[in-house]
Formats: C-alpha cells, sequence, structure tokens
C-alpha cells in the first residue's frame, strides 16, 4: 500500500531537511551494492529520526537492527557529548559497511556494534536507555519491547518502524503471516500498555513514539 502520491512525498522532503552528505553517500552506496535497499530509512524518515533525537537529547541510544548503518547515524546527531549508541544486528557481511561509514562520522568512537540475536544481546548490554529504535524482524517486537523497557530510564522513548506494515494491518490475515499477527498485537499493547504512552505517525511504513511513564 502506497499511503501518499509520489509527487506529495517528493513535496515533504523538498521542504523539510536537507539530507547529509555522508548520508547521501550512504544510501547512494546501500543501493548500489546491498540486497533489499527498501530497509533503509531514507532521507526523509532520516530527517525524523535526528529531528526526535535531538529533541530528546539521549545520552544512551539502543538501536535494533542496524542494516547498513544509516538510521544509527541519524540517531547520533541528538546524542549528548560522551554518549553512546549500541546497536546490533545479525548480518555479519555487513559490519565493515557500516564501520565504514560509522568512522567517517563525528561518532564513530561512540558507535558500539554488536553482532547477534538481539534477544541474546540485550541483556549484556549493562546501561538504561535514553532512547530506542526498533527495526528488526517484525516477529520479536513484543520480545524486543518486554525486555528493553526496564532498561529505559523515565521519560524515554521507545521508536518502533514499520508498524503499518505496507497497510497488511487492515487487510485480512492470512493464517502463515506472523509478522502481521505480531504487528497487530504490538500496536494494541502501545496503545493499552499503562507504562508508556503512545502515538502512532503515519511516516513512511508507520513511526511509533512511545514514551515511558
Amino acid at each position: 500500500m502506497h499511503f501518499l502520491s509520489d509527487e506529495l512525498e517528493d513535496y515533504i522532503e523538498q521542504h523539510s531537511e536537507n539530507e547529509p552528505t555522508l548520508l547521501a553517500q550512504l544510501n547512494k552506496e546501500t543501493f548500489q551494492k546491498v540486497l533489499l535497499p527498501r530497509m533503509l530509512s531514507g532521507r526523509f524518515q532520516g530527517r525524523v529520526l535526528s529531528m526526535l533525537s535531538k529533541l530528546i537529547r539521549p545520552l544512551n541510544i539502543l538501536e535494533i537492527g542496524t542494516y547498513t548503518g544509516y538510521s544509527a547515524l541519524c540517531l547520533c546527531e541528538g546524542m549528548q557529548e560522551g554518549g553512546q549508541l549500541h546497536t546490533i544486528d545479525i548480518k555479519e557481511e555487513l559490519v565493515d559497511f557500516q564501520r565504514k561509514y560509522f568512522d567517517r562520522s563525528p561518532w564513530g568512537a561512540q558507535i558500539v556494534q554488536h553482532l547477534g540475536e538481539a534477544l541474546e544481546v540485550i541483556p549484556t548490554i549493562e546501561i538504561k536507555f535514553d532512547l530506542v529504535f526498533i527495526d528488526a524482524d517484525k516477529e520479536n517486537y513484543i520480545n524486543y519491547y518486554e525486555m528493553i523497557l526496564p532498561k529505559m530510564n523515565k521519560g524515554g522513548i521507545i521508536l518502533s518502524d514499520n508498524v503499518l506494515w505496507s497497510g497488511k494491518i487492515l487487510e485480512e490475515v492470512h493464517p502463515n503471516d506472523v509478522s502481521t499477527k505480531v504487528l497487530l498485537e504490538y500496536n494494541l499493547l502501545l496503545k493499552n500498555d499503562p507504562r508508556v504512552e503512545t502515538v502512532l505517525l503515519p511516516i513512511r511504513d508507520g513511526l511509533t513514539v512511545s514514551r515511558v511513564l
């Protein structure tokens, strides 16, 4: 499902902040060399992530799902001096690609890469987070959420990507479509969970902003 016309999406991009040069290069190389480049956050959502991070001013950030590192660099733009971003992914073949761009940024020394299953890695990171971005396998969104909630500082923000799932959340769910089933349950959980307050933004494929109470 395409939520906005190409013309309107182009207008939105043209009237939002410009994409930084380094991210434009990362964007281009991702489309040239990496499978499924649509997974990239992209220019507009990247500027949204950047703006939210600058408003939050997080000290410690957790990202679940690195891909090629675009969203991590956007989130770093608002990170406090001396802060860290921990990012987790299972794709070993992308580690060097990510690190190349991380080290070209001002935050290379502050970005910690973790290779492995997020449910195994998260318990090993013994710090509290101010900002978390969930953008990995949809089947584990609820598991990730329950695992990170106790590791959040009060007032911290959890961002969840792809919660509209190309409109599948409004369609009849196929019996074998685990991802859509979990996302439907996840969206209800965030709406009704008294531990957070939530707003679902129709940005790209859906971005939920949940504030920890």
